[in-house]
């Protein structure tokens, strides 16, 4: 398994880049949590002996009860088109509140004269730092990182206690589940004190010098910083030609005697850390200010290795900061990779000259039954996932995910829409400050954390306003938008920049015109909306498409009835399920994607898979137990869902079989039903053969999936015996005692053959020993009362979930699986 070198950075205890320059501590583990608003918990004699310890990162909502609607909200009703939404569905059925959180520790001598930053990733929904009972910082949208320097207010040879207040807001706040507390990462930095580099100092560009870039076919957009020309085409292939290299470097040197002039070392890594280039450079310029940005000299790197979704491979920056003397100041680490990106109307998206198409999806930040908490190990399994099923674009709805999500996506060449916020309002932002008191100082945290990331290709400001008049300047957020923009491109002029529109109030009837905010964007993003395309199009030939989001009931036709040779591509909303923006209790969130909560493909994932993958000839059986019933959004029919699961008693059954197969046969009992042709010039219809009033008895079920009548694909169904025993299976063959990595671990029913038992619904009940400890189950059963942070699990679908955390010991770790009915299960494992 490919494990992220990021990762294997970020957890170390302390990353010490130079004897007297830069050091990170990772300040997770050790902290006090207590759940609710408590009197004077900020004060450093505050008692916080009878505080739960937890390490970090948590999420204090996923560990609250569910809050079944009260009486009068309609929670349940037989009347299927009545409203069943209730006060807390948008927001998982978890009740809004705080968590205080308080860590306890003494300053090291060595300390004295450094300068001092507690540095938080993010604080879920707006938080409230506090250093010895005094507020020194915090935030009001939680989705952004800061940092507080502490240099003149820490107590040395003494306790100090840092406080920090977290709080979901009210429920109006946000229109999804987003957990709440310390959910990323905090770090412990010191620097020295007199020269250093701010925050989120580098910015690198790069592009190809050699072979000349060709003239583009269309018209060439904003592209990104591995590619400064306004030409993006490389003639030359991976390994040929020469890639010219631009640091520019922020940093804080006093302008005296001493410092007349500034030296940087800079120093190109390659994947395997050998050096590129080690070179010693000058600003032309020194600035009298304190603080000031400098352009490094521009390095050549001939050969060079470009990154991309098939080979996405990353450089290394090294930029230290000298001393008068020559010694190491401040020194600073940033992969980048090189490659080039053109968007045109012609032909929408290129990498490194090759027609790309992004397929997609968009989801929420949170992670299941982790909550909020964002675990790399939990976001490296859902790329993985994703990319299994021909996935290649992430699009960060409707917020700044975390830094690991991106340094991931770097590592597995997934393209990344990287969005800022859901609505420019006050209610959508944190609740506690208005917008337009936010964006100034949103903009450049997420644009300078975010612009060295070769995943990232498109900037978005918002999702689905542009129907928002009340919106700051009252012009359907064209001057917000303006706004942002300009502040935008200060710190990065490369890469184009929209929102997520959904046109509402539009008639293709009426042939209406798009909305004005459209016109200001440099990829006219429409949410669901594919349809207004061509239209749009033939008007406004400049307008280049991407479909922000599409929707599982119009899985096929929204990709096939695109123009895919010059559209972007889409994002599919909600392919992973996911707790929050519930149609109704019991459901505690969405739960119409193509994998369920505890990350198990259902059938239509193969759908998505047949198209995603169009190359790799597969086929795939999805059985409805009733038949000739309205079809609801390709997933349910009638109440029955479509499922991997054969009835043990004879029934007549519809099968849907997902394919990029020129046709299928469909074999029961190994006698022939017929044969279908895949109607490849139907996009309603594309790679979707369904079977009705199939007549089964018990036995199998087989597809055979041919090309040019040879067979090339199979998929078999069987039916099972009786759920005898469990069976534990792990995902993480590199699982490292570092206190953060996680191990998912599936658990089944399985019958005497060792076949899953799809009907098998025992209770499971989870023991660990050794260096880890269990930190969330789950199974896909969204209308389960079950809480997540607990010990046991009921089983759906035969399967259900647990996830274990590593402590900071190797050693050996025992899980135990024991069910009423079922033999047992044990799984020896080791952290390393």
């Amino acid at each position: 398994m490919k494990k992220s070198l990021f990762f294997a950075l970020l957890v170390l205890t302390a990353v010490v880049c130079h004897a007297q320059s830069r050091t990170s501590e990772l300040w997770n583990f050790g902290w006090k949590f207590h759940a609710g608003d408590v009197q004077g918990a900020e004060s450093r004699d505050f008692d916080d002996s009878a505080w739960r310890d937890v390490d970090l990162p948590h999420d204090f909502q996923i560990e609250q009860p569910w809050v079944a609607p009260s009486a009068d909200e309609r929670a349940d009703t037989s009347d299927p088109g009545a409203n069943r939404k209730s006060r807390l569905s948008a927001r998982g059925f978890k009740e809004m509140g705080a968590g205080w959180y308080r860590k306890t520790f003494t300053p090291a001598d060595s300390l004295r004269g450094r300068r001092i930053l507690l540095d938080f990733e993010g604080i879920m929904l707006v938080g409230d730092v506090y250093l010895n009972g005094e507020r020194v910082g915090g935030t009001d949208y939680g989705y952004l990182g800061f940092e507080i320097d502490v240099t003149k207010r820490l107590k040395f040879g003494e306790k100090n206690v840092v406080a920090v207040r977290a709080d979901t807001q009210k429920e109006i706040n946000s229109r999804w589940y987003t957990g709440g507390g310390l959910y990323r990462d905090v770090h412990f930095v010191t620097t020295d004190a007199r020269q250093y580099f701010t925050r989120h100092p580098l910015q690198i560009l790069t592009s190809i010098t050699s072979p000349s870039p060709i003239p583009s076919q269309g018209r060439s957009v904003d592209t990104n910083p591995s590619d400064n020309s306004n030409n993006a085409l490389p003639l030359g292939r991976d390994g040929e030609g020469s890639a010219l290299v631009t640091i520019q470097a922020e940093c804080t040197v006093p302008f005296d005697s001493k410092t007349k002039n500034l030296d940087f070392r800079v120093r190109i890594l390659d994947r395997q850390g050998n050096v590129v280039k080690d070179v010693q450079c000058r600003p032309v310029y020194r600035a009298r200010q304190k603080t000031n940005e400098y352009l490094l000299d521009s390095l050549t790197i001939q050969q060079p290795h470009l990154w991309s979704c098939e080979d996405p491979y990353l450089y290394t920056a090294e930029v230290s900061l000298l001393r008068p003397d020559g010694s190491v100041a401040d020194v600073v680490k940033e992969r980048f990779g090189i490659r080039t990106v053109e968007f045109s109307p012609e032909f929408g998206l290129k990498l490194n000259g090759k027609k790309v198409l992004l397929k997609g999806i968009a989801n929420h930040h949170t992670l299941g039954a982790l909550g909020a908490a964002a675990y790399p190990r939990a976001i490296e399994k859902r790329i993985q996932l994703l990319k299994e099923f021909g996935f290649n674009h992430i699009r960060t709805s409707h917020n700044p995910y975390s830094e690991s999500l991106l340094d991931l996506c770097d590592e597995y060449g997934i393209l990344v829409v990287d969005e800022l916020y859901d609505k420019w309002l006050r209610q959508y932002c944190g609740g506690r400050r208005s917008w337009e008191e936010l964006w100034q100082h949103d903009v450049p945290e997420w644009i300078r954390r975010d612009r060295n990331h070769p995943s990232v290709i498109v900037w978005s400001l918002g999702n689905e306003l542009q129907t928002y008049w009340e919106q700051a300047y009252a012009d359907w957020g064209v001057t917000p938008y303006r706004l942002q923009r300009e502040l935008l491109r200060r710190y990065d002029p490369t890469r184009p920049v929209t929102v997520a529109m959904h046109p509402r109030g539009r008639s293709l009837d009426t042939d209406s015109l798009p909305a004005p905010l459209v016109f200001e964007t440099d990829i006219a993003a429409y949410n669901y909306r594919y349809m207004y395309f061509p239209g749009d199009g033939r008007r406004f030939p400049n307008m280049i498409f991407y479909q922000s989001e599409a929707n599982n009931a119009m899985m096929g036709p929204n990709w096939y009835e695109m123009d895919l040779n010059k559209v972007l591509g889409l994002a599919y909303w909600g392919m992973i399920d996911y707790l929050g923006e519930s149609q109704g209790w019991p459901t505690k969130g969405w739960n119409l994607g193509a994998f369920d909560i505890s990350l198990e493909p259902k059938p239509t994932a193969w759908f998505l898979r047949s198209y995603f993958n169009e190359d790799d000839p597969m086929v795939h059986i999805g059985v409805f137990q009733t038949a000739k019933t309205e079809d609801w959004n390709g997933e349910r029919q009638g109440g029955a869902r479509l499922t991997h699961s054969l009835p043990h008693t004879a029934q007549t059954l519809t099968l849907h079989t997902y394919t990029n197969c020129d046709e299928v046969e469909l074999l029961v009992n190994g006698h022939s039903v017929g044969t279908q042709l895949n109607d490849r010039k139907n996009p309603k219809v594309r790679n979707k053969i369904v079977w009705t009033d199939v007549t089964y008895t018990e036995g199998s079920v087989v597809a055979i999936g041919r090309k040019q009548g040879r067979e090339v694909a199979r998929h078999e169904l069987l039916p099972t015996g009786q759920a005898v025993a469990l069976r534990l299976e792990a995902d993480n063959d590199d699982w490292r005692a570092d206190g953060i990595d996680l191990q998912h671990i599936r658990v089944w029913a399985v019958d005497k053959k060792g076949r899953r038992v799809y009907d098998a619904t025992n209770e499971v009940q989870f023991s660990v020993t050794g260096p880890a400890r269990l930190i969330a189950v789950s199974s896909g059963d969204h209308d389960s009362d079950e809480l997540n942070v607990t010990d046991h699990r009921r089983l759906y679908d035969g399967s259900a979930l647990c996830i274990l955390r590593s402590g900071r010991e190797r050693g050996n770790v025992v899980l135990t699986a024991t069910a009423d009915g079922l033999k047992s299960a044990t799984l020896k494992m080791k952290t390393k």
